[in-house]
């Protein structure tokens, strides 16, 4: 996957290692996250399959810029024209077993993923904010329209899980 979503990324433009991991984590940080320690292991792979080209900058900080190739673009569009698949979510699956968990462990772990749930709303309510504010300055705002949707998508997802927590950690009858 982090192959796939560096590709993603690169479509925009050349960027380095560090950019692709900050425009990441600025964009679809809330649903996919990517570490250094994966991201240059998976950027060597791209390169080596021709996907992606890399290139010295010969600055100060001795960076490498890398950049789509045709190759790469046609892998990203092939990948991206396959069917929708929903993913696995492990906690789900723990949660459904909590049966089995001494009460107060199971307030615990579900206070604490609730309280997690909260910030990435907060995240995404300022996320949102910002890209509000850059669309009202763009020309063609139909271009970013499915960018703008998975926020708005996230951040309904979170309020709704939020609530759902909020409601199993009170044993409300549904």
């Amino acid at each position: 996957m982090i192959e796939l979503v560096t590709l993603g990324m690169l479509i925009q433009g050349k960027m380095s290692g560090y950019d692709i991991k900050k425009v990441t984590e600025q964009t679809i940080g809330i649903f996919y996250k990517m570490s250094y320690g994966s991201l240059y292991p998976a950027l060597k792979r791209l390169v080596d399959e021709a996907y992606v080209t890399e290139e010295e900058t010969n600055d100060s900080k001795n960076k490498k810029l890398y950049a789509v190739t045709e190759k790469g673009q046609r892998h990203f569009i092939t990948w991206l024209r396959e069917p929708l698949k929903s993913n696995k979510r492990e906690y789900m699956v723990k949660i459904f077993f909590y049966d089995y968990l001494d009460e107060e462990t199971r307030q615990r772990n579900l206070s604490d993923y609730q309280r997690s749930i909260e910030l990435q709303i907060k995240q995404m309510n300022a996320v949102q904010a910002i890209v509000s504010k850059e669309l009202e300055q763009l020309e063609n705002k139909d271009q970013y329209y499915y960018r703008v949707s998975t926020v708005h998508y996230g951040l309904q997802f979170f309020q709704m899980e939020n609530e759902w927590l909020k409601q199993i950690m009170n044993k409300k009858e549904f």
